[in-house]
């Protein structure tokens, strides 16, 4: 069965991360996903390595980092810097039903590619941007890469060791979490054409997105009036909730409310402790945290990490490993659940992606191809569209569209 967006078609003029990683879920989900590229260089990921593939010779093609965003779309190389490439893209957008791009504010109107010239023509299009800090705003105009945006919406302030240094999370969560969002409100915006009839501009912005899921942190400033800190690996709101190490490598437990605590406590052969006035709440806990956790890192001492494993879950506390990613690709859930796929890649054979994580029971998601090479389907694209054969050895001749050989 056909994904639920099947039939959706999508103009993606996005590079790096956070607009690819929207266009990739819109087209695991069925869209028909045109990624539109510089000739030659390509979007700027396919050179951010090593790793990368190889072909059967042993050369290297694009890098893993490019494979990670950029599944199941077809590669337009065209120069949008040119009149006839621009030509090019108006054409295609009168045909789509969203057009996704993460240039700088207000770039595209140079080339009459931004929202307001193409819903002129188009009302019903989805014009979704992407940027740093938004279309307006003292800092609408800055660029904004996922390093610096952590920083100044405030997440690196709680990441890290108490007293340490602030640090970034180990994948570019702002760029990830604007791609899902940027999905999520392309998909509002379609479902209000729908209902209406009418088109609209979405707007997302790194800061914006960062700030928003700041979450419960967010709020504890709110309300409290204190900005949090660092606190490491450990939780401002909940003891115990952290790692800890055991006789033979970390364990993280995760108690989330008193009942588990007294199971907890029972398990590590103090059930006392759920009865003690310093612990018996999570607030007496947080108020005595540093006491508390010195008597369960003894304990836990004791055995070793596959014990404190088997016997924690055993009591249904939350319990788990520091697994790294060879560690976490070996959990027999990644099998179970389908959360990795083999796609077939032009030139390395048959290469392994990391599925969808959505589970739907009638519209499964698809993973129709592996990330195209640059300018792999400029001809089919072209000629979908509409373009003539005579139209199309025109724009090759001239250098404004290429077609990988």
């Amino acid at each position: 069965m056909a994904g639920p967006l099947h039939g959706l078609k999508v103009l993606d003029l996005s590079r790096v991360l956070a607009g690819p990683w929207a266009a990739q879920i819109l087209a695991d989900l069925g869209a028909d996903v045109i990624k539109v590229e510089r000739p030659g260089a390509g979007d700027d990921t396919r050179l951010w390595g090593p790793p990368f593939v190889t072909d059967a010779d042993g050369t290297p093609g694009d890098a893993a980092y490019f494979l990670a965003a950029n599944r199941n779309k077809r590669s337009l190389a065209v120069d949008l810097a040119s009149a006839d490439g621009q030509a090019v893209i108006r054409r295609l957008a009168a045909q789509a039903d969203v057009v996704l791009e993460n240039f700088k504010q207000g770039d595209l109107a140079r080339y009459g590619l931004d929202y307001a010239t193409l819903s002129a023509e188009h009302p019903k299009l989805i014009y979704c941007s992407i940027t740093g800090f938004g279309q307006d705003g003292p800092h609408k105009h800055r660029p904004g890469y996922d390093f610096m945006i952590q920083g100044m919406a405030g997440f690196m302030s709680l990441t890290g060791e108490a007293g340490g240094e602030p640090l970034r999370a180990g994948v570019a969560v702002a760029d990830l979490t604007t791609g899902m969002y940027s999905a999520i409100a392309i998909l509002a915006a379609l479902r209000h054409r729908d209902a209406s009839g009418e088109g609209q501009h979405v707007d997302m912005a790194l800061f914006d997105v960062t700030f928003g899921w700041l979450a419960n942190q967010a709020q504890n400033y709110l309300v409290g009036g204190k900005a949090p800190g660092r606190v490491g690996n450990t939780h401002p709101n909940l003891v115990p909730y952290q790692v800890f190490p055991t006789a033979t490598k970390p364990v993280i437990v995760a108690v989330g409310n008193d009942r588990q605590f007294a199971a907890f406590a029972a398990v590590l052969g103090h059930p006392e402790w759920a009865a003690d006035s310093r612990f018996k709440l999570n607030r007496d806990r947080i108020a005595n945290r540093d006491m508390l956790v010195a008597l369960i890192i003894e304990a836990l001492a004791t055995q070793s990490a596959d014990h404190w494993l088997a016997a924690i879950e055993a009591v249904g506390v939350p319990v788990g490993p520091v697994n790294d990613l060879a560690q976490a690709f070996a959990d027999p859930q990644v099998a179970a659940r389908g959360l990795l796929v083999e796609v077939a890649h032009p030139v390395a054979g048959r290469i392994p992606t990391v599925a969808q994580p959505m589970k739907f029971s009638k519209t499964a998601p698809e993973y129709r191809s592996a990330p195209p090479l640059i300018g792999q389907h400029s001809r089919a694209v072209l000629a979908d569209a509409g373009f003539t054969e005579d139209e199309i050895v025109a724009l090759e001749s001239s250098g404004v569209v290429s077609q990988h050989p």
